[in-house]
């Protein structure tokens, strides 16, 4: 049944976006909205414009990641979703890398405890926070808490306008909550689920002046849980602290603060291996992890920020973001080298001990000046800015332990000891990557039902090794962006784009240097509309991108600086085109939806298809529906087959759909009970797959959550 949905899917997106949309409209025209309301915690704010706390819904009014204006979605001449608080909270969604998975689009490709995560056939390999972009190398393993944040943004496709050097993938730019309330405010939440996991947060605001103008919020949150895998452990500690200021009538300013405390014990370091040594598939029990009790991966995450906004004169606006970020991190670790076991014994020997620390610092800063105007009596507005972008890694010391055997038996494996102690005695050159850029973008009313956003940037980009390795640097690099937005009917709208892309490559070669930078070319055209007085979004879109000097594995080893990393090469004419389809908010005053269908099909220039771990198809549904002081909603992540290897020696994991569900009783207008239930059928999948690299998805689970607002 699945394939024939899917297929459905691949031929017929327009039709099925058309009809979605006509369906609803016809059957909320029919749908009573007299049920009893409860009385709303709303928050005032000053400056908060896209804010969604307190909105209820499954979409936001606006957005401005993809070019610093502030664009309606249906305004934004590409695919968008906002993931938003409500959607958040009812999905029980707390990490980033949870988050991941209710991408469409997104194969989040786990090893361990980190994520390599892919979208149109590329890697994601930036991040933004408060529209700063920020290195992924920050993000693949030390998991930011969600809980600081308002909503997360996405934005498919190439946005090198305001990142510069970035991959066409997606850019998930994550936007922090702030102080918007003028009267004391907040929640209580604690929870408890399955594997002993134990949750619980405050979250308040409250005026620090008698006018309010002035206004702090402080979020803090302490989470303990084990895991269905064997040892494992986790304890997670956050502080975040903010204040926002209306200075006076022209000047608002905000700062703060926030420490992440993350500690697992009892991690694994790549998977288990995928075949017996007489080629035949292995089918491990999903406890069963390679790791030991004296494993672990701590981080250590320290951020702070600054964002200013000056009024200058007629609306004209001096804006500055100012984002400090430094991880800490300390890892003991255990790897299978391993790509078979022996079957008669059960046994695999090439077990690899290494343990390591790290410090990365991360500056970023965005300056930027937003004119709105109006010429022939249409509104216009530009932006012009600069940003700056440092991260430099540190403090890198690695050491390898000497095991008691290295030999693994699953038939009878509990843990395997170190000889010793730790001694992180072997250093590592440190390493900083700089990037520059100045951007100019506009968006431009032709006339009243055309609008035309485009904009270029100009990046400098430079990585400098201690040791001289590596080190390379490209100058004068520029960006384009274009696109076009054409109002029809009454509230559907045609839009067309163009992206180009530059991306400096961190994948090495066979002999350990690295590979040329990524240079290419983004296309993507669709419909948008928006209904029910713009609480319901809808999109469908078609995208092409090609690209040069794209990494692919080689399936090789290689080791850099005393790490055994893969090898890769570089692959000409990559090709990758697709189609999206999003609809997202309300269908009635009382159903909420978050719906999204994603295909791409990549191939280099011979036609061998590249990324084949990433599911080519991907589907996520959320929805709820309200009865009276009852909530009931559920959902469905569809995953499409991957594979990796050839023949033989080839890996697969099957197409697979994921059933959730969620119900949720409004005791009064303070407290909330809520239970969620993930993976409803039990599921057992591969979230990583690799000749040692087999990671299993989590089994059926559930998380009962206590909520008080007042």
């Amino acid at each position: 049944m699945c394939s024939h949905v899917v297929g459905a899917f691949k031929t017929r997106p327009l039709v099925f976006a058309m009809s979605m949309i006509s369906s609803s409209l016809i059957y909320a025209e029919d749908v009573k909205t007299d049920q009893v309301q409860l009385d709303k915690i709303t928050l005032q704010a000053e400056d908060a414009t896209g804010v969604t706390e307190g909105s209820e819904s499954y979409t936001a009014k606006s957005t401005n990641t993809s070019t610093k204006l502030n664009l309606s979605l249906r305004e934004t001449p590409q695919s968008v979703k906002v993931l938003t608080r409500e959607y958040l909270d009812d999905t029980n969604t707390n990490s980033f890398q949870e988050m991941l998975n209710s991408v469409t689009g997104v194969t989040t490709n786990r090893t361990d405890e980190r994520q390599y995560p892919t979208a149109r056939g590329f890697d994601i390999d930036y991040y933004l926070f408060d529209g700063v972009p920020s290195s992924s190398e920050l993000d693949i393993a030390n998991d930011p808490d969600l809980s600081m944040y308002d909503r997360v943004e996405v934005v498919k496709g190439a946005n090198g306008l305001m990142t510069g050097a970035g991959n066409p993938a997606v850019a998930i730019n994550l936007i922090r909550k702030h102080a918007n309330s003028k009267q004391l405010t907040g929640s209580l939440s604690t929870s408890y689920g399955s594997w002993n996991a134990w949750n619980s947060s405050a979250d308040v605001s409250t005026p620090l002046n008698n006018d309010g103008s002035v206004r702090g919020r402080a979020v803090i949150k302490h989470e303990n849980t084990d895991s269905f895998a064997n040892i494992y452990e986790k304890e997670n500690n956050l502080i975040y602290g903010v204040i926002d200021a209306d200075i006076t009538e022209n000047t608002y300013l905000s700062v703060g603060a926030s420490y992440q405390n993350l500690e697992r014990s009892g991690i694994k370091w790549g998977g288990l291996p995928a075949f017996y040594d007489d080629g035949s598939l292995t089918d491990f029990s999903r406890k069963l992890s390679v790791t030991s009790d004296w494993t672990y991966w701590n981080t250590d995450t320290k951020t702070a920020f600054l964002q200013l906004k000056q009024n200058l004169f007629n609306d004209i606006t001096f804006n500055i973001n100012y984002d400090y970020r430094e991880i800490d991190a300390d890892t003991a670790l255990l790897y299978l080298w391993s790509n078979s076991v022996n079957k008669q014994t059960n046994s695999s020997a090439g077990l690899y001990p290494y343990t390591d620390t790290s410090k990365n610092v991360q500056n970023n800063a965005d300056a930027y000046i937003s004119v709105p105007f109006i010429l022939g009596g249409l509104k216009q507005e530009v932006v012009a800015g600069f940003m700056f972008n440092e991260n430099k890694k540190t403090d890198r010391y690695y050491g390898n332990p000497i095991l008691d055997s290295y030999v693994i038996d699953f038939n009878n494996f509990n843990s395997v000891s170190i000889l010793g102690s730790i001694d992180n005695n072997i250093s590592s050159p440190s390493n900083k990557t700089t990037q520059t850029g100045a951007y100019f973008a506009g968006k431009f009313t032709l006339m009243e039902p055309l609008k035309l956003v485009a904009g270029v940037r100009i990046s400098n980009w430079e990585y400098e090794s201690e040791d001289g390795d590596g080190n390379r640097k490209f100058n004068n690099e520029i960006t384009p962006y274009a696109g076009l937005i054409f109002d029809f009917i009454d509230n559907y709208s045609w839009y067309a784009s163009y992206t180009g892309i530059f991306k400096p490559e961190d994948k090495r070669d066979i002999n350990g240097q690295f590979l040329d930078p990524r240079e290419g070319k983004s296309y993507e055209t669709g419909l948008k509309g928006e209904f029910f007085n713009n609480q319901l979004n809808a999109s469908v879109s078609v995208f092409q991108t090609n690209q040069d000097n794209v990494a692919e594995k080689t399936g090789e080893i290689i080791t850099v600086n005393g790490t055994p990393t893969d090898a890769y090469r570089s692959a000409d004419g990559v090709e990758s085109k697709g189609f999206e389809l999003e609809l997202d908010g309300k269908l009635n005053p009382n159903w909420d939806i978050s719906f999204g269908v994603a295909h791409f099909n990549a191939e280099d220039a011979s036609g061998t298809k590249v990324k084949t771990t990433s599911a080519r198809t991907t589907a996520n549904l959320f929805t709820k529906y309200t009865l009276d002081r009852w909530s009931f909603g559920g959902g469905l992540n569809y995953k499409s087959r991957v594979y990796e290897g050839e023949d033989a020696a080839r890996i697969t994991q099957d197409d697979y759909i994921l059933a959730n569900l969620m119900a949720a009783y409004q005791v009064d207008k303070n407290i909330k009970l809520q239970l969620n239930l993930n993976n409803l059928f039990d599921e057992k999948y591969y979230e990583g797959i690799g000749v040692n690299s087999m990671v299993y998805g989590a089994p059926r689970n559930a998380t009962i959550t206590f909520r008080y607002n007042f």
